[in-house]
């Protein structure tokens, strides 16, 4: 599989137009990480180093097409003192497959607080996907640059008045480079993982039609994307077809690095016969 160095290496077509990779994928549609990742990829280009990113807020609109390129065209919304805002637009075959806003923030002094990181099982008591039976069957061997555990139900403390919780431990598995705009990328990538389906938790037999509708992502603290991350989901709500869930980053010391909000698609399957496919959620 590609590695994230691959996928989130951008061609610069002209000023503030960029073009992905493709890569080969089991998926029927382009993974919405990727379309999110590289767009990202694309904003941080045109902003000053002096900058960083602390939050973006994507929707997908159509599904891309997993064999051809998609073109970022980069839109500098406002260069401040303090913030800086880039719209960006992922295309496909002349029609917006993505669009997102992405802010940028210089160092400012404030105050401080975050939640406590819940008490869970650690990573490495838990068994890695590809010692599995059933490895070579799901959709985790479509991520397999990714170390991705999932904590089993009768390991997790759930909150009594939460619909839907699930805890998962990822990171990925070779050295990534130091720079911290890299792994906000990758984190950027990742966070599309697993997230909707929380949602799935209370209900493990219905058979759906699942797609990211909206993405909004938070950094909050420095991190490492090649180090343990806990991944603290929630689906407050699901109704209409869709649902909506919400998710915690930790690192292993217990500090929050990113917070996750995400809407997704979680319909019934129309077509009694179409396979059933599930990406995101990898259950």
């Amino acid at each position: 599989m590609a590695s994230i160095e691959d996928i989130l290496e951008l061609e610069r077509i002209e000023n503030d137009i960029y073009r992905g990779r493709t890569f080969p994928s089991r998926l029927p549609r382009t993974f919405g990480g990727q379309v999110a990742g590289q767009a990202l990829v694309a904003a941080v280009r045109t902003v000053a180093p002096e900058f960083r990113v602390h939050s973006l807020h994507g929707y997908f609109l159509r599904p891309g097409n997993p064999n051809e390129p998609a073109v970022f065209m980069v839109d500098r919304i406002r260069d401040g003192r303090s913030f800086c805002t880039r719209r960006v637009t992922g295309i496909q075959n002349g029609k917006a497959i993505f669009t997102m806003s992405a802010s940028f923030h210089g160092d400012d002094d404030g105050i401080s607080h975050q939640d406590l990181m819940p008490e869970v099982v650690g990573p490495e008591s838990l068994p890695d996907p590809t010692t599995l039976a059933e490895y070579d069957h799901s959709y985790y061997k479509e991520w397999s640059e990714w170390d991705i555990r999932l904590i089993p139900d009768d390991q997790t403390v759930k909150h009594p008045s939460f619909a839907a919780q699930q805890r998962v431990w990822f990171r990925y598995r070779d050295r990534l480079p130091d720079d911290q705009v890299f792994h906000v990328c990758a984190l950027a990538y990742m966070s599309d993982m697993t997230l909707i389906g929380s949602a799935k938790v209370p209900h493990p037999d219905a058979v759906t039609q699942t797609a990211s509708l909206d993405h909004a992502l938070w950094f909050l603290r420095p991190f490492r994307a090649d180090e343990w991350l806990l991944y603290d989901q929630t689906s407050p709500s699901a109704d209409f077809g869709r649902a909506l869930a919400q998710g915690r980053i930790f690192d292993t010391s217990g500090r929050m690095v990113a917070a996750v909000v995400q809407e997704g698609l979680m319909r019934y399957e129309r077509d009694a016969n179409a396979p059933h496919v599930d990406p995101f959620g990898l259950k």
